[in-house]
């Protein structure tokens, strides 16, 4: 067939884009002489002839098709031009399904929602008429097994449209292969929904707009068309039976989403119904979360539960409401008589009882918890202490031969107070002296632990209740502070009376089990009842003034404070603070005066009892610690444990000394001067006789600083002689300057006189026993010279050439090592002082044997110039003066070498021989190792 015009060209197309359905208009050239000259329209390769309305030859409108693909051609064909061309493309945009319930301004292609609606009789949910993908991309299922995903999230889902819906899930299942850029384009889509939702149908109208313009010429086109006709009224005519379909469309429509609709609206109501619930839910469930919160101790969530539930219901009008609030009154008040049952409980933190009094003040308690806590808490103290004596006493009538006694209840509870408050009140003694001391001793350490325990956190609750800190950590006013601030004011006098009576308590107890002379007859009866009780040593009385001393104080501070920190207080009664002072002086002097008159008798018998055990610094473990155990007065000496009379002596302030006292100072004095006499007599008992007694030590040096005595030791003559020589050198550099400085520290008069009787006595025992211990050690030395010298006939003037040094030279060595062995263990100090004195002896020796040749051969001067220069540089750490004259001597006594020869063998031998005895000279080089203790 031949073509007589053109094939169509397609030049443009308005719009160049859009989704399916979309009106377009499309211009080119040649495009059909008339409706009937266009036989084909296609757009993206779907055929669009159908809504094609040819309109002139250079211009067609129409409606885009569903096409498969994204982008394509726009082809128009004609009867006239056959298939035409196009220069230009349209891109198809995919379209967001519309659900069954939403609006629409076109007509929707329900295919992908119609196997859902295949079975009539089963209910259809609107949540599962939603579109498969919510996100608008591709899916791409996973390879995840739904074991393992139901594992991964138990208890979740990976359906949309759960409950129990999870998005991490539903991305695994279905985009985990997913790029970024694509999970954000889904995550704009998720927003491009709900701002649709958003808009309502105002977006609707938009959307639809050109719709509507259409909608609005087709009908007004067949209005005017019925009016051309005259049959807009006629029975059956045209209009009558488009709106009988219309009203069937309708009612069709209505049957069909009735069931959803109807389920929509009862859903609606519910929720409705469920809000208003809701907002009230917090009464209804009030009275069950106050018991529940009770039950857990949350009592702040129980207080703000209340306040809000106040602030809303407590003036309603509402039957139901005002019922419901009656119930959470009842709660509220069986709350605070349990709050404060808890405050009044005996014992408690002071954080608890903080804790409680704020929330009895948040809950509106009638009367003033606080004070009611501050009386509780003196009751119990006073108790308490009460209880501590009573348990002792009763204890003590039933001991065993020993007198052990374990600690009550009250004790255990005093000690665990103790440690946590550190080591301020701690005594320096382990804590199972407790368990071994005379029980006066150690109930007053119970009690002073129960004061101390106790009080800080009483004081602590008067002044938080004065400053109104009870109520307002931040210290703001309002009207409870100011109430509590009154209050406090209005009892300032009652609160010292309670401060009063357990400080009185305490010193009357303390003096009825260690001063019981110092009570009425009356006091006596009531805070007595030790008859029982055993004599006290100083070390016991010594503690007790330190726990006294250390723990009392606290009271006083404690009355001071309350004096200051209160306005208008008023004055504290003198005696209330000079009680305690009272008490420690009695203590202090009756200690001290008790303790040197055991040790004067201890003294006597600690001859008896030396183990001759030597520590790093030569000084015995029982005559010189067990002296400074039992007389009392060295606490700074590095030889003694601490002084068992220091706490008595020492003067704290506002504490009197107990030296200015006259009866005090002459009878210390005169018991000081007789023990150190008795203490050195006993060394010079101890250096001529052997101490085979090691029995134990005597049962009053069983205390919390007593030593341990080691097994059985018998030294030798020259060894009590050393060992005695070292105590005396102590005694003299360190313990008795360091007696001067203690008694003149505390202002002790008579001090000059003790320590000048001492240390002369110290001296001449000193010299006398030295002098022995040399005798005893230089002379069998000096005596084997001689001999040793002229062994085989040896003739300094017919002698074969020098080989090395003689025998007897190295025995001489040998000795003076073991001297130096025997003297560096028992003390290094005294190393120096012995060897130096047998070396000048061995020299003298040495020189007066030189002196008695008549003469000398060449080997013989030589072999005595190597013998004489071995044993100088040998023994040269110990030369004095007097042996370094007497090495001069014996030197000049013998011939000069000439011979350059004989200088060089001489040095070769003297060499030879220091290296062979270099281990065994070793000892007198010059060292920094101490002594090792045996």
């Amino acid at each position: 067939m031949s073509r007589s015009r053109q094939p169509p060209l397609v030049t443009g197309i308005s719009p160049n884009e859009g989704a399916p359905w979309t009106k377009v208009t499309i211009r080119g050239e040649n495009l059909g002489t008339g409706p009937a000259d266009l036989i084909g329209l296609s757009i993206c390769g779907h055929n669009c002839l159908l809504t094609a309305e040819w309109m002139s030859g250079s211009k067609i409108v129409c409606r885009v098709g569903p096409a498969k693909d994204d982008k394509g051609e726009i082809i128009v064909s004609t009867k006239s031009g056959g298939n035409g061309t196009s220069t230009v493309s349209f891109k198809l945009l995919k379209t967001e399904k519309i659900g069954i319930l939403d609006q629409s301004a076109v007509w929707v292609d329900e295919m992908n929602y119609y196997d859902m609606r295949t079975d009539r009789n089963k209910g259809i949910s609107p949540l599962s008429l939603r579109p498969a993908n919510p996100l608008g991309i591709d899916i791409d299922k996973s390879k995840v097994a739904q074991k393992d995903l139901e594992s991964m999230f138990p208890g979740m889902s990976g359906d949309f449209t759960s409950e129990n819906f999870s998005a991490t899930w539903y991305l695994i299942e279905n985009h985990s292969s997913t790029s970024f850029e694509q999970l954000r384009i889904a995550a704009q889509n998720l927003r491009k929904q709900a701002n649709k939702k958003n808009d309502g149908s105002l977006a609707y109208v938009k959307g639809g707009l050109s719709t509507f313009f259409e909608a609005q010429d087709a009908l007004a086109a067949i209005h005017q068309k019925l009016e051309a006709d005259g049959t807009e009224k006629v029975e059956g005519s045209m209009t009558q039976r488009l709106e009988n379909v219309l009203n069937r469309a309708s009612d069709t429509a209505d049957t069909l989403f009735q069931e959803v609709l109807g389920r929509k609206d009862k859903a609606d109501s519910t929720r409705n119904a469920l809000n208003v619930l809701q907002r009230f839910k917090f009464l209804f469930n009030l009275p069950l979360n106050i018991e529940r919160n009770i039950q857990k101790g949350d009592y702040d969530v129980v207080i703000n539960d209340y306040e809000k539930a106040k602030s809303l219901f407590g003036n309603t009008e509402v039957p139901v409401f005002r019922k419901v609030y009656a119930e959470v009154e009842t709660r509220i008040t069986a709350l605070r008589r349990l709050l404060l049952d808890k405050l009044l409980e005996t014992p408690s933190t002071l954080h608890d009882q903080k804790r409680y009094i704020r929330y009895l003040s948040d809950l509106h308690a009638p009367g003033d918890p606080a004070w009611q806590c501050i009386v509780a808490q003196h009751k119990w103290i006073l108790q308490l202490m009460q209880n501590c004596k009573d348990n002792y006493v009763k204890g003590q009538k039933g001991l065993d031969v020993e007198g052990d006694l374990r600690p009550s209840a009250v004790t255990r509870l005093s000690q665990t107070a103790s440690l946590k408050r550190g080591s301020s009140f701690q005594t320096p003694a382990d804590a199972s002296w407790r368990f071994k001391g005379p029980q006066q001793v150690v109930f007053a350490e119970s009690l002073t632990d129960v004061v101390v325990s106790q009080l800080p956190n009483f004081w602590k609750l008067w002044i938080s209740y004065v400053n109104g800190s009870l109520f307002s950590e931040t210290g703001e006013k309002s009207g409870q502070v100011e109430k509590s601030k009154k209050n406090a004011r209005q009892r300032q006098n009652d609160f010292k009376k309670m401060i009063e009576e357990v400080t009185h308590r305490l010193v009357k107890l303390v003096r009825g089990a260690l001063l019981p002379a110092t009570l009425s007859e009356p006091d006596l009866r009531v805070f007595g009842g030790w008859e029982a009780k055993t004599v006290l040593t100083g070390q016991w009385l010594t503690q007790v003034i330190h726990t006294v001393r250390y723990r009392t104080r606290f009271p006083v501070c404690v009355c001071v404070s309350v004096r200051e920190s209160v306005a208008g207080a008023g004055r504290i009664p003198n005696d209330l603070l000079q009680v305690i002072q009272d008490l420690l002086l009695d203590l202090r002097v009756h200690c001290l005066l008790v303790t040197l008159q055991q040790t004067a008798e201890d003294v006597k018998r600690l001859a008896e009892k030396e183990d001759w055990v030597v520590d790093n610094e030569g000084v015995t473990s029982l005559v010189i610690k067990s002296f400074f155990t039992l007389f009392i007065y060295f606490p700074v000496c590095s030889a003694c444990v601490q002084g068992r009379c220091r706490e008595a002596m020492e003067c704290k302030p506002g504490e009197i000394n107990i030296f200015q006292l006259e009866r005090v100072q002459d009878k210390a004095c005169e018991l000081c001067v007789g023990i150190m006499k008795g203490f050195i007599n006993g060394l010079e008992q101890l250096s001529t006789k052997a101490a085979s007694d090691t029995s134990h030590l005597p049962g009053d040096l069983a205390s919390p600083d007593h030593f341990r005595v080691q097994e059985d030791f018998s030294p030798t003559l020259e060894q009590r002689l050393l060992i005695i020589l070292s105590n005396c050198q102590h005694l003299e550099r360190h313990t008795f300057l360091n007696l001067a400085d203690h008694f003149e520290k505390h202002g002790f008069l008579g001090t000059e006189k003790i320590t000048r009787v001492s240390i002369e006595a110290v001296r001449e025992l000193d010299e006398r026993l030295f002098e022995t211990y040399i005798e005893k050690k230089a002379d069998p030395i000096v005596g084997s010279l001689e001999p040793g010298v002229y062994a085989g006939y040896f003739d300094w003037r017919d002698c074969s050439p020098p080989t090395g040094v003689r025998n007897y030279l190295k025995e001489a060595l040998v000795n003076i090592i073991t001297v130096h062995a025997e003297v560096f263990t028992v003390s290094k100090e005294l190393v120096s002082r012995v060897l130096s004195r047998i070396v000048e002896s061995v020299a003298e020796e040495m020189s007066r044997l030189m002196q008695c040749v008549s003469s000398f051969s060449k080997n013989g001067a030589l072999q005595a110039r190597l013998e004489i220069c071995a044993l100088r540089d040998a023994i040269a750490s110990y030369l004095t003066a007097e042996s370094n004259a007497s090495f001069k001597q014996a030197l000049e006594a013998l011939p000069q070498l000439h011979s350059g020869a004989d200088k060089k063998l001489l040095e070769e031998l003297l060499n030879t021989f220091k290296s062979s005895m270099h281990l065994q000279l070793a000892c007198f080089q010059p060292s920094s190792v101490l002594p090792v203790k045996r």
